[in-house]
């Protein structure tokens, strides 16, 4: 049986993270807060943007970056996605 809590971002319950994503205060606001089916569209995003930006991780603007568009998703606010490429044919 998994736990449920009141998502934030998806604003219903949902089941929960089995484990915080992250160490420290905003590991525990995020198991508190934000379902599993969210934080799967924010793992998906980040990879999106760390590819689309070719951000390299190791770099402190990099992940400051990607920081300040975590704060976003966890704030409600909209972050910006990539137009999907399209073959032509």
């Amino acid at each position: 049986m998994s736990n449920i809590v009141f998502c934030t971002i998806k604003n219903k319950e949902l089941p929960a993270l089995a484990r915080a994503p992250m160490f420290g205060e905003q590991g525990k606001r995020i198991l508190e807060t934000v379902s599993k089916e969210a934080w799967a569209e924010w793992v998906g995003m980040q990879t999106i943007l760390i590819n689309e930006n070719r951000l390299n991780l190791m770099e402190p603007a990099s992940r400051d970056f990607l920081n300040a568009k975590l704060q976003d998703f966890l704030s409600g606010g909209a972050i910006e996605k990539p137009v999907e490429f399209k073959e032509v044919m």
